[in-house]
């Protein structure tokens, strides 16, 4: 009898064998049974493939993505490999209210994809410091002699010339926008600065400039570069992730009316000294309450396309931008000090009092801290004042100054102001979003309303000689100083109610961070001003790379081949169980021959005797 042992490195008791006999059909298959095991071997060999194909697609790529992002933000501190002659450079020039700023970008050769933008960061020296500069004072102190514009400018370029590879300055784009600095003066004043700088800059540089290079930009413009600057740092350009939050888009000016989705991008909010600023996305189609509040719309909303192609619209975006002059955390403080100063001196007058006149009857003031002294100067006189430390009365005389106006969609100063996705959005919050929040409260990061109420309320009503004395200790923010002690109290109050009244944000709105920078980079808006002024550059990469489209690239190439190592690996492996199936098959059937020649041996052995003795 054939017998088929099955023995391993185990005990004796464990060593078994099979027998031809015990299990005929195992070991004898028919056709069709070898082709239903074939069958079962390929179908559970495709389902192992796949599964393992799909993990390795979404945990690989989804852990690659990870690591590609922390190896940007590592790299980018890096100094720029100024020998690489693949490296573009740009420069920007911001020409502030203070003074003058020059940026120095670079980004690689574009990969050539048209939906994807530049990979634009600042260029960093061989100490790895970023390539900025600054000058003072303003431009704006140049309107009585514009002849010497290109000569204040000089410095910041001949900085830049330096550090940019000569053999670059011919295709380094060079742009000079003016904000603050010029807009407080005259139009011709601003042309006749502009002129000189447009007449002598291509003379002495080499830089790829255009007339239209230098140009005074509004607070608009400003506006929509910040957000632009914000949203590429923080990836939203990119495409959508299976872990990230998307929105539904009705894209402007595109054919097909159908909602599309695309990554959720974040909103600005911005509360400097002097103004305070909002820019966020508006995903839907806007509606107006009257034909007035539609014309103001659209000094208020931005239509652009960030993408190189200006048929293709995944890069269209509409952006509410508004700028709030006298909304800042110092310019209101003055404003409510003009209010009080004014209704007191009115109170007195009509009563007959003397409040606020002398340090012994001081005006009670709810928006400072607790038994603090201090006083304000105006029209020849000066009005005492007291911290009382009230957080809830100071946001109630604080509500007029913002100037809300009964209609709907309207914001600070009966500014319009279209829906806000509450539900699905996210903002970040800057400057004294960011200094009300950390710098003695200690809470920046995301924002929760109730903690922040609670923290300012205590704040305030805590008495000033303990805030010293904690500031003193050093328990404060190291840039904490005490002018940021002193009006803490008023600028949280401000702050909130900006936010929540002003704004209209919800109190349970979860979705804003306070920030100082975005992954340890201070983003400018001149970030956003060199990323849609140099959209159409990747043109010319992408027209090359059409142009090689017959040489695919090693890593596709390499995919396709690995593919088809696995199908031939696929194939041996199936065609190896085939032939052992059936060289089971043949050993069984010689088995059983020998079998049965055996038993014809042994029954004519048997016989034999008889025949010898009939015989």
């Amino acid at each position: 009898m054939g017998r088929l042992s099955i023995s391993c490195l185990l005990p004796a008791s464990w060593h078994f064998s099979l027998s031809s006999t015990g299990f005929p059909r195992l070991l004898n298959p028919t056709f069709r049974q070898l082709v239903v095991i074939s069958t079962a071997a390929v179908i559970l060999l495709l389902l192992i493939y796949s599964l393992l194909m799909t993990r390795t697609k979404y945990s690989s790529s989804y852990l690659d993505r990870k690591y590609q992002r922390y190896l940007a933000r590592v790299t980018d501190m890096d100094a720029t490999d100024t020998s690489n002659p693949n490296i573009n450079y740009g420069i920007v020039v911001d020409c502030g209210s203070s003074g003058s700023r020059i940026f120095v970008y670079c980004w690689p050769r574009h990969n050539g994809n048209p939906h994807e933008l530049l990979d634009i960061k600042q260029m960093r020296d061989q100490n790895r410091k970023t390539v900025v500069m600054k000058i003072k004072p303003g431009i704006s102190e140049l309107s009585s002699t514009p002849e010497k514009a290109s000569d204040y400018i000089s410095p910041l370029l001949d900085f830049a010339a330096n550090h940019i590879p000569k053999d670059k300055h011919k295709e380094t784009p060079l742009y000079i926008l003016c904000t603050a600095g010029l807009r407080v003066l005259t139009e011709s004043q601003q042309e006749a600065i502009l002129e000189d700088l447009r007449t002598d800059i291509p003379v002495r540089y080499d830089f790829l400039f255009s007339d239209s290079h230098a140009e005074v930009i509004s607070g608009k413009q400003e506006g929509v570069y910040a957000w632009i600057g914000i949203n590429f740092v923080l990836g939203r350009f990119d495409h959508i992730e299976e872990d990230e939050a998307v929105v539904e888009v009705n894209v402007p000016g595109a054919d097909n009316k159908e909602a599309i989705l695309r990554k959720r991008t974040a909103g600005i909010l911005d509360m400097g000294g002097v103004s305070t600023q909002m820019a966020y996305e508006v995903p839907k189609s806007v509606s107006f309450a009257s034909s007035q509040q539609e014309e103001v719309a659209k000094n208020l909303l931005a239509e652009f396309n960030l993408g190189c192609d200006a048929h293709e619209t995944q890069h269209v975006y509409r952006v509410y931008v508004a700028t709030f002059l006298g909304f800042g955390g110092n310019a209101a403080r003055q404003r409510y000090e003009d209010h009080i100063f004014s209704s007191n001196m009115e109170k007195n007058r009509l009563l007959g009092k003397q409040i606020g006149m002398s340090e012994d009857a001081p005006y009670l003031d709810p928006c400072l801290p607790l038994d603090i002294s201090d006083k304000i100067q105006q029209r020849g006189h000066t009005m005492f004042l007291r911290g009382t430390g009230d957080f809830h009365l100071c946001r109630h005389i604080i509500q007029p100054l913002m100037n809300l106006s009964n209609e709907t969609q309207t914001t600070l100063n009966g500014v319009y102001q279209p829906p806000v996705p509450y539900q699905n959005s996210e903002f970040y919050g800057f400057s004294e979003f960011y200094y009300c929040t950390e710098d003695v409260l200690r809470m920046g990061g995301s924002y929760n309303s109730t903690r922040f109420l609670l923290a300012a309320q205590d704040y305030c009503a805590t008495k000033w000689s303990m805030l010293r004395e904690r500031f003193d200790r050093g328990l404060y923010a190291s840039h904490a100083d005490l002018h940021r002690l002193k009006y803490q109290c008023f600028k949280s109050a401000w702050m909130y109610e900006v936010f929540h009244t002003g704004f209209s944000f919800p109190s349970n709105y979860g979705n804003l961070k306070t920030v100082l920078q975005v992954y340890d980079k201070e983003v400018q808006w001149t970030l956003g001003a060199i990323l849609y002024r140099t959209r159409f550059l990747p043109l010319r990469d992408i027209q090359q790379e059409n142009f090689r489209g017959n040489h695919p690239h090693w890593r596709g190439a390499s995919f396709v081949y690995n593919h088809y190592l696995f199908l031939v690996c696929f194939l041996v492996v199936l065609l190896s169980i085939v032939l052992y199936l059936l060289r089971l098959r043949r050993i069984h059937r010689r088995m059983q021959r020998n079998t049965s020649s055996s038993a014809l041996w042994i029954e004519q052995g048997l016989q034999s005797p008889g025949l010898t003795n009939g015989l």
